[in-house]
């Protein structure tokens, strides 16, 4: 059955490449809230082209915490473009990546950014 489970989360994004390289890497570190409680940490890697308004991120992100009250671990993998301005994003949960109460989840998530705020909605299938 498909679950959904929404929060708030922050975000600490530190940068880690070499200055002047034209693909920025940064080190992500989260703390979810709501729903999903726990922490993440990650890397993700970034380029801004000469375009007003183009750019893309991959990033990895491990995310240990709570679900459904049920403890464990998973991997999320995110894929973002923006294209002109327009943005598309998929963040996925990594097939085979949960660990202890959460090995056989899937799902994705959705992050909703407004001004000062991060939230999510997480869309999930956990077996019972």
């Amino acid at each position: 059955m498909t679950r959904q489970a929404i929060g708030n989360f922050d975000i600490t994004m530190t940068p880690t490449g070499a200055p002047g390289n034209p693909i920025g890497t940064m080190a992500l570190a989260k703390t979810y809230r709501g729903d999903l409680s726990g922490m993440s940490t990650g890397h993700m890697l970034a380029f801004r082209s000469a375009v007003e308004g183009s750019a893309g991120y991959v990033a990895m992100e491990r995310v240990t915490g709570v679900l459904e009250g049920r403890e464990g671990a998973f991997t999320l993998q995110h894929n973002g473009l923006m294209d002109k301005g327009v943005p598309s994003l998929s963040v996925v949960v990594v097939p085979d990546s949960g660990s202890e109460d959460l090995v056989g989840l899937t799902g994705s998530l959705d992050i909703i950014i407004s001004p000062g705020r991060h939230d999510y909605k997480f869309t999930y299938n956990l077996p019972e």
